[in-house]
């Protein structure tokens, strides 16, 4: 199959601004403002994890634009005003600010939108029906593609598959991690989340695990579904490309760059 055939595979991190990355990922002379630039020529994309805390500017957006190349891409983390609510249902203003801060101004290098729900937040049918009705599709023109981490055993339903499958937004496969695990496909692409990166190997992972991920994206790509993950639905071959959205988070942090640069390598062999 080729590279037409295929969707789009991006990789990268969790934020940019990290000090034990500076001197082990960064050269020790870099200056911080010019992390982000030196990141993105390495990675294919950043999954950005400071809009969880606190609103942005749209300057912050645009100044993150014009710092990295054509094709690099961010995912954003939706604020935790939003998804660490009691009542989804009522976070229609809270969505609407979110989306209205400046979001737009990264263009074609807005990727998915990341709603991580606490791990206490159980699955109620109706009102994870009410919120995924205010998710909006798009932004001054610009589409949007939203993912859901939900990290609750509750949400281990077909129920909560056929919620997600209908409003085309993308379920988060945590790996390597203590939550559980949905990889059953409900989207046009597919965002993963690697969180097991290790201090005793060099690049965070051993080269059989970096290998096995890069076969797995490969996969989710030319629009088939890898095995040794779990689902609740059988595995299905033969759909359209995906693209496919893969950071490396959390586990020993100080490796995540260079598990995601590994990852990139092995892709591009």
């Amino acid at each position: 199959m080729s590279q037409s055939e295929k969707g789009k595979i991006r990789i990268g991190i969790g934020g940019w601004a990290y000090a034990p990355w500076r001197g082990t990922f960064y050269p020790k002379d870099l200056p911080q403002k010019r992390e982000l630039a030196f990141a993105s020529q390495r990675l294919t994309s950043i999954e950005i994890n400071a809009t969880f805390y606190r609103t942005q500017k749209p300057e912050s957006f645009a100044a993150w634009r014009d710092s990295t190349p054509d094709e690099f891409v961010f995912s954003l983390k939706a604020p935790r005003f939003t998804t660490h609510r009691r009542t989804l249902a009522d976070a229609g203003e809270s969505i609407e600010r979110f989306v209205a801060s400046g979001v737009a101004e990264l263009g074609t290098k807005l990727g998915v939108i990341n709603w991580q729900f606490a791990p206490t937040k159980t699955f109620d049918p109706q009102d994870f029906t009410a919120f995924l009705k205010l998710l909006p599709r798009s932004v001054h023109g610009q589409a949007l593609r939203h993912a859901l981490e939900v990290r609750h055993m509750s949400f281990h339903t077909r129920t909560f598959l056929e919620l997600a499958r209908e409003a085309g937004v993308a379920v988060v496969i945590a790996a390597d991690s203590p939550y559980p695990q949905l990889a059953d496909m409900t989207a046009p692409f597919v965002y993963i989340r690697i969180m097991g990166a290790r201090q005793s190997e060099r690049l965070g992972y051993a080269e059989a695990e970096i290998a096995l991920w890069a076969r797995r994206a490969k996969i989710w790509a030319s629009g088939g579904e890898p095995d040794g993950l779990s689902r609740l639905e059988d595995a299905k071959s033969n759909r359209p490309m995906r693209d496919v959205y893969l950071y490396v988070i959390g586990g020993e942090k100080v490796r995540n760059p260079a598990a995601a640069m590994a990852l990139i390598s092995r892709l591009n062999n």
